[in-house]
C-alpha cells in the first residue's frame, strides 16, 4: 500500500509544471515571471543546469561628430597690375560704402584698382570741417587717380556760412554759393582731363529730407552737365513698385533684398553692390579693361566736310545740358541762310544772303555731308555745268 502511495506521489510531482502567477493592476492583468519549482527528480538526480539568459548586447553607439558646412572657396586674390587704372571714389559716408562695393565688383580685374577717398560727415557746405576743393587740388597735383567717382550731399542740408553771414539751406544766395563750389570742384577735374562720374542722390525715407536731397541732386546734375561730366541718376532705380521710398528691392541678381540701412539714408551691402553695377555701366565710356582714354574720334576726319564750320565738341555732358535746357531762339530773329552754318567762308552780303535758293544749289552736297551719298562736290571747286546739275 505504501508503495502505491509513493508511486502516486512520484507521478504527481513529475507532472507538476510551474503555473504562472497573475496580478491585477487596474484594468490590466499582469503575468508574473514564471518560476520553476523543485521536483522529486531534482531531489534524486540533482537540478538540471539551466543556461542563464545573457542580456542582449548593448551596441556602443559612437556620438556623431557634427560635420561643419562646406564654406564656399575663397575667391583668388588677383594681383593688380602696376599700370592699373586708378578709380578714386570721393564723397561722404555713402562714398565709403560704394568704394567697398566697387572693390568687390572689380576684385578679379587686374587692370583696375579702387581707391577709397570718402570722408564721413563731409560735404560742400561745411568747408571749415573739410574742404573738398582744396583736397581735389592736392589729389590732382599728386596724380593719385585716373578716374573720379563722386557721391556726396547727404550732409549738405544745413546753413552755409560765407562772408560772415549764415545762409539758410536751399535759399537763392545759398544755392549760388553752393553751385560755385560745385563748379570749382568739377572745373579742376575738367582742366586736368580727369573723367568724372557723378552719382545723384537716391530717395530717402523721410519725406522732407528726401525733397531736400532731390533739390541738391538737381543742382549737382546741372553742374555735372555744364562741366562735361557723366551724371548717373539713380533716383528711380531705388524706388518701390508704388513709386515711393522702399528699403527693399531687386538686387543685381533680380532677387528681392534689403537695399537700405535702418537709417533710411545709407545703402546696405546689397544696395551698394547694385549701385556699383550701375557705376560699372557708366565707366565703360572711359574704361574697357585697359587704360583710360578721353580721345574722341572725328567721323569727318579726312573728308572735305572736316574743314567746314562745326560747333566745338564739348563732351556728352554739353549735349545733355542742351537736352535739359532746350534751344532758346528769339521769335523776332529771321532764319539765317544754311550756307553760313556749313561752309567756312566769310558771310555773304545781306542782300545776297537774302536771295532765294535755286534748285541747283539745293541739289549740291559737299563731300562728307550726310546727303552727299559718296558723290558730293568739293566746296572749293569752281562751279561747272556738271556740278551745277545741268
Amino acid at each position: 500500500m505504501k508503495r502505491v502511495v509513493l508511486l502516486i506521489l512520484l507521478v504527481v510531482f513529475c507532472s507538476l509544471e510551474v503555473m504562472p502567477a497573475f496580478a491585477q493592476e487596474g484594468d490590466r492583468i499582469l503575468v508574473a515571471q514564471q518560476e520553476r519549482r523543485r521536483t522529486l527528480f531534482d531531489l534524486l538526480f540533482g537540478e538540471e543546469k539551466q543556461a542563464t539568459p545573457q542580456p542582449p548586447p548593448v551596441q556602443q553607439t559612437q556620438p556623431r561628430q557634427a560635420t561643419p558646412a562646406a564654406l564656399p572657396p575663397p575667391k583668388p586674390q588677383i594681383e593688380k597690375a602696376q599700370n592699373a587704372t586708378r578709380l578714386a571714389v570721393f564723397g561722404d559716408s555713402m562714398a565709403v560704402d560704394l568704394a567697398k562695393a566697387l572693390e568687390r565688383f572689380y576684385a578679379e580685374d587686374p587692370n583696375l584698382v579702387v581707391i577709397s577717398q570718402g570722408v564721413g560727415s563731409s560735404g560742400f557746405v561745411r568747408d571749415d570741417y573739410f574742404d573738398w576743393n582744396a583736397t581735389i587740388r592736392e589729389q590732382i597735383a599728386g596724380d593719385s587717380f585716373d578716374v573720379a567717382v563722386v557721391i556726396i550731399g547727404v550732409n549738405d542740408r544745413q546753413e552755409l556760412k560765407a562772408n560772415g553771414e549764415s545762409l539758410n539751406s536751399l535759399t537763392e544766395p545759398w544755392t549760388e554759393i553752393y553751385q560755385s563750389r560745385l563748379n570749382d570742384f568739377l572745373g579742376q577735374l575738367r582742366a586736368a582731363r580727369k573723367p568724372v562720374i557723378w552719382i545723384g542722390l537716391p530717395p530717402m525715407s523721410r519725406g522732407e529730407y528726401s525733397t531736400a536731397m532731390s533739390q541738391i541732386s538737381a543742382l549737382q546734375k546741372m553742374a555735372a552737365f555744364s562741366s562735361g561730366a557723366e551724371f548717373l541718376d539713380i533716383y528711380d532705380r531705388f524706388l518701390g513698385e508704388d513709386g515711393k521710398y522702399s528699403s527693399y528691392g531687386p538686387d543685381v541678381n533680380g532677387q528681392n533684398a534689403r537695399m537700405r540701412k535702418d537709417d533710411g539714408i545709407h545703402f546696405s551691402a546689397a544696395g551698394a553692390d547694385k549701385l556699383a553695377f550701375y557705376v560699372s555701366q557708366s565707366l565703360r565710356t572711359f574704361y574697357r579693361g585697359g587704360a583710360v582714354t578721353l580721345a574722341v574720334v572725328d567721323p569727318l576726319a579726312g573728308t572735305d566736310a572736316a574743314s567746314m564750320l562745326r560747333p566745338p565738341y564739348q563732351g556728352l555732358g554739353q549735349i545733355r545740358l542742351l537736352e535739359v535746357a532746350g534751344a532758346v531762339v528769339p521769335l523776332s530773329r529771321a532764319p539765317q541762310r544754311a550756307a553760313d552754318l556749313v561752309v567756312a567762308t566769310p558771310p555773304l552780303p545781306r542782300a545776297e544772303a537774302s536771295a532765294p535758293f535755286s534748285i541747283e544749289q539745293l541739289m549740291q552736297a559737299p563731300v562728307g555731308r550726310v546727303d552727299a551719298f559718296g558723290v558730293g562736290v568739293s566746296p572749293n571747286a569752281a562751279p561747272t555745268a556738271s556740278n551745277m546739275g545741268r
